[in-house]
């Protein structure tokens, strides 16, 4: 569904903001240790999100990546999604075919929008914090 660099993105937005909720600021190795990411594309990755103001980068021996509760709390994991894979999650077709559409429809299309449409409910009303805190619980897990 999505994207290998989305699916390591959420993640590393969810560990940068437990770690954050802690006061603490996150070094690239740190994020890509506990999310089982290579450290060369999670530094990619947190680039591009750092560039879209999803996550704060500081420079220097005390910088690192952070997040502060209120931005937390605002930001959707369908912000994440649309920075890194763009709208496609919304619009694909289920088959990966390119010219499926309404008007000709691949055999899952109807099945499929209903699924799209749900998706996109839960991205867009779960809030990072949301999956912070789960993960702080113990309510969830990153990594196996």
């Amino acid at each position: 569904m999505f994207s290998k660099a989305c699916e390591h993105a959420i993640k590393a937005m969810i560990y940068i903001a437990t770690q954050s909720l802690e006061n603490k600021r996150v070094k690239i190795g740190d994020v890509a240790k506990h999310t089982g990411s290579p450290e060369a594309y999670t530094a990619k990755i947190l680039g591009t999100l750092n560039k879209q103001g999803i996550v704060n980068s500081l420079t220097g021996p005390y910088g690192g990546f952070e997040i502060n509760a209120k931005m937390m709390k605002q930001i959707k994991i369908s912000d994440i999604v649309f920075a890194i894979d763009g709208d496609s999650v919304y619009n694909g077709c289920g088959l990966g075919l390119s010219e499926c559409s309404k008007e000709k429809p691949c055999p899952i299309h109807n099945e499929f929008a209903k699924v799209r449409s749900e998706l996109k409910t839960m991205l867009e009303t779960t809030s990072l914090f949301d999956l912070a805190t789960k993960l702080q619980s113990g309510e969830a897990i990153l990594v196996r």
